[in-house]
């Protein structure tokens, strides 16, 4: 690390972080203007709103749009530095196009790991602590959730031979009734088992049936068995059965990839949206080191206009970019394009972008 690597990268991260810590603060500042009749209802004090949701919400804005404002960031201090003709200096000292870049690959690496490890642990666990409050104060003063709350014709495959369901699950409650599970052996029926309600037990841990009627079937040959209540312990927990769309978006990646196998197994749908989710945890670290390249190449090139016409292209990279993202995921999930191709689909035509500038960038 020489002098003009450390003069960069002094200036990359100083302005990524002043303009993230700016936005963060906006962005409280208008959620707190939208939010504050629930704020008010709730009955918290400050330090609970403070720990209870914006801990959550603070990590997950900022790992949103970290990558635009990495590529904002660099475009703004880099098209600085050429307007005051300091990359014309440098260059013209001899030093290579390539080794005025390495800076910029430091930086945006080491901005890639953060993002990497907070989108794998971090950002999930931000995203429980705001989903909960937003479920507890917010989401509940909504009348038109509580039509959520029911659940109905839910149907789960819990291995390769085993299958149950429940007619109507009430989320809140944790209940649901009535309750059927039957498993298979070559093709066959071997048990079927019926309950009037199914609960959820707290203190156990565990699945409470009620009224059950249970046969097992062995040829010609039936046994039937009836009890008040029996208590079994089933793969699946009420949160599988809540069909939250934003649980993904709770999970951390190990607990992702193990919710991920469970659900293939008893052969759910909208398994793409959650391996886009997936996929793109590790995509978006990419995304990072991608943009800030594609903003130092286009900002080192000293134009009329100044930071203006350098901030309008990377605003317009930036919608490219965002657009391609949606595209992918919608025809991923709505269609047959592979999570993983979906996901790295916009880091793909970016990876062209960037050859493309770099090429024709002066040297």
């Amino acid at each position: 690390m020489k002098k003009l690597d450390w003069y960069i990268l002094r200036k990359f991260l100083t302005t990524f972080f002043f303009a993230i810590f700016l936005f963060a603060v906006i962005a409280v500042v208008v959620d707190i203007s939208e939010k504050t009749d629930d704020f008010v209802r709730s009955g918290l004090s400050i330090k609970q709103i403070i720990t209870d949701y914006y801990y959550g919400f603070i990590p997950h804005i900022v790992a949103l749009l970290l990558p635009l404002f990495v590529f904002i960031a660099v475009i703004f201090f880099t098209s600085k530095m050429a307007g005051r003709s300091e990359i014309i200096a440098i260059l013209a000292s001899g030093t290579s196009y390539n080794r005025w870049l390495r800076p910029y690959w430091i930086g945006g690496v080491f901005l890639a790991l953060i993002l990497w490890f907070a989108n794998q642990y971090v950002v999930p666990r931000a995203n429980q602590i705001r989903g909960t409050f937003e479920a507890n104060y917010i989401d509940r003063n909504n009348s038109y959730n509580a039509l959520l709350n029911t659940s109905s014709n839910i149907y789960l495959r819990m291995d390769s031979f085993t299958y149950a369901g429940i007619y109507s699950y009430d989320t809140l409650t944790k209940r649901g009734a009535p309750f059927f599970y039957y498993r298979l052996k070559n093709n066959t029926v071997v048990e079927n088992l019926r309950s009037d309600q199914i609960s959820w037990d707290t203190s156990v841990k565990k699945w409470r049936l009620e009224s059950v009627l249970e046969r097992k079937i062995n040829g010609l040959k039936e046994q039937l068995q009836m009890e008040p209540t029996r208590v079994m312990n089933f793969n699946f927990k009420p949160q599988d059965l809540s069909r939250d769309k934003y649980t993904k978006d709770k999970l951390t990646t190990p607990e992702l990839d193990r919710f991920i196998r469970l659900e293939e197994l008893r052969g759910s749908e909208g398994l793409n949206s959650l391996k886009v989710e997936r996929y793109r945890r590790d995509a978006t670290c990419v995304t990072v080191v991608l943009l800030t390249m594609i903003g130092a190449i286009v900002a080192g090139r000293k134009v009329r206009g100044g930071s203006g016409i350098h901030l309008a292209f990377g605003f317009m990279v930036a919608a490219l970019f965002i657009l391609a993202d949606r595209f992918s995921t919608i025809f991923s999930t709505k269609g047959d394009l592979p999570p993983l191709l979906a996901a790295w689909i916009p880091n793909m035509i970016f990876v062209l972008v960037m050859i493309s500038l770099y090429r024709k960038a002066p040297k």
